[in-house]
């Protein structure tokens, strides 16, 4: 939150697709807050659980906010797979919140309080660009390392371009 900016132009250092999920809520009754509060401190929960066990894939993240309503965190992951096996290994607290609100949902007990959503993206590489100036490391380059805007190109059309094997640090 406080960190220094690194001078100049950089880019992300991230090697091979890149995975990105948007995930949030959004409240849709304020008054709620006993249906939208345990929510938002399921999504914490997550995010610490991936924290300390840094070999499920979560790369890095930043938390978002659309409107007073609308809540949101991006996510890095290291492959779709390790955000498959989050999402649905039966010892991870994801598994257990879903089956919570399937059940209600099948029981006609979820009144529209809140609102949740997620888009998964998988992002080959080649198909993906960064640049960050006078920024400290943020979002992809945060979550995957910074490195000199030259490494990767100075344009955005030398980063498009970018493939492993070929390149300056490849």
């Amino acid at each position: 939150m406080f960190a220094k900016p690194i001078p100049g132009r950089t880019t992300a250092a991230a090697e091979g697709d890149a995975v990105v999920l948007l995930i949030g809520m959004r409240i849709n009754h304020f008054w709620a807050v006993h249906q939208w509060l345990p929510v938002i401190l399921s999504m914490s929960r997550m995010l610490g659980e991936l924290a300390r066990d840094r070999s499920r894939g979560l790369l890095g993240r930043v938390l978002l906010t659309a409107s007073p309503r609308t809540y949101y965190v991006v996510q890095y992951w290291e492959s779709k797979e390790k955000l498959y096996a989050y999402a649905s290994s039966p010892e991870m607290f994801h598994h257990r919140v879903w089956g919570i609100i399937n059940r209600k949902e099948r029981a006609g007990k979820v009144r529209g309080h809140v609102g949740l959503w997620h888009e998964a993206y998988v992002v080959p590489e080649g198909s993906y660009e960064s640049i960050y100036f006078d920024m400290p490391a943020f979002g992809l380059a945060a979550a995957t390392g910074v490195l000199p805007i030259e490494r990767r190109g100075r344009t955005a059309a030398e980063r498009f371009a970018r493939r492993a094997g070929r390149g300056a640090d490849a």
